[in-house]
This record gives structure tokens, sequence and C-alpha cells, in this order.
């Protein structure tokens, strides 16, 4: 039987599997420690507190271009310029996001690094303020989104005594069975004389 240099190469050359990355935010040192202990407490109320009180009107308006559209619409599209291309300079949305988030937003997949801003791009509707409306909702969309994923949720005084309990009994057990080896050597040692 004739094996193909092609089915050979195959069966030689298998593709790595997959690696997973964890981020280093997620990862735990210690088996007892809370989620948000390495986090900053006063930055994690500040942002909480904006998030409550954010609205749109506290967003920064935008520079907005026009294009002509494509897509369905017949000659209407070809003929006028519905299409809308929002621009956010990043520093006007740092002055009105809380420090805790600054670093989400030059993450963010909307950012362009060449005006360092966030740019979003609507053309769906026929209209031109309905498109700019569209813009304006992705970046409402998109800051709640970097709020949700960075700012965990607030520890309720249930989960607090839960897990204050789960450390005691961890502490407990461990000084028992420091307490329980520490016999063990004493009593190979002999009675003392």
């Amino acid at each position: 039987m004739m094996i193909s240099r092609a089915s050979l190469a195959l069966r030689l050359f298998k593709p790595a599997p997959a690696i997973v990355i964890i981020p280093a935010s997620f990862v735990r040192y210690k088996r007892y420690s809370a989620f948000d202990s390495h986090l900053d407490q006063d930055a994690l109320a500040e942002a909480r507190s904006w998030y409550q009180s954010f609205d749109a009107s506290q967003l920064p308006k935008g520079n907005t271009t026009y294009a002509r559209s494509s897509g369905p619409g017949g000659q209407h599209v070809n003929k006028t310029e519905t299409k809308a291309t929002t621009v956010y300079p990043v520093q006007e949305l740092l002055s009105v996001m809380p420090s805790f988030l600054h670093g989400s937003v030059r993450a963010s997949k909307y950012y362009t690094a060449s005006n360092d801003a966030l740019t979003f791009q609507a053309q769906t509707h026929r209209s031109r303020t309905a498109n700019v409306d569209e813009n304006r909702r992705k970046l409402m969309d998109e800051v709640t989104r970097m709020y949700q994923e960075k700012t965990p949720a607030e520890t309720s005084a249930e989960k607090k005594s839960k897990y204050q309990e789960v450390e005691k009994r961890f502490h407990e057990e461990r000084i028992k069975h420091k307490k329980k080896a520490s016999a063990k050597k004493q009593s190979r040692r002999g009675p003392p004389e």
C-alpha cells in the first residue's frame, strides 16, 4: 500500500493543541483570597457610584462626518450621505469616566490609535440622525461593557460572612494539623528526662 506524501505529512505534523492564556488579573495566588481583594477598594467604590449616576448626557458629543452609504435603500442611498462616522477623542472620554476604567478605553475594539479616539460607524438607517443616534447607542453599550467587564459586583453581607467563616475554619484546621504534627514529633523524642 502506497502512502502519499501529503497524507504522510499530515500524520507526522499534527497541529499543536491550543493554549489557553489566563489574564494575570484573574489569577488567585491564595486559595482563600476574595476575587476583588487585590483591587483598590476606593477606586471600586468610585466606579460603582459613577455607574449608579451614569447617563448618556455625560458623554462627549464627538465629531461626526457623513459619507454615502451602501446596502438597501435604492436611489435614496445613492444620492444622500447618510452613513455616520462618529469619533470620540479618548481624552474627552477619560475626563468623564472614573480612573478605574481608564485602561479599558484604549483596549476597546473601537479604539483607533492613529487619532487616539473611539470610532463608531453606522449606516443601517436611511436617515443621518438615526445613524448618529446608533453611534451614540454603541458608545453607551461599549462604556457599559467596559464597566461590567472590569468592575466586579459588590459582595453581599451574607457572602462576606460566609467567606469569614470559611477563612476561620481554614485557619482552625491548619492549626489543628500543626498541633497534631507537633505532638507526633514530640512522641518520637521519647519522654523527657
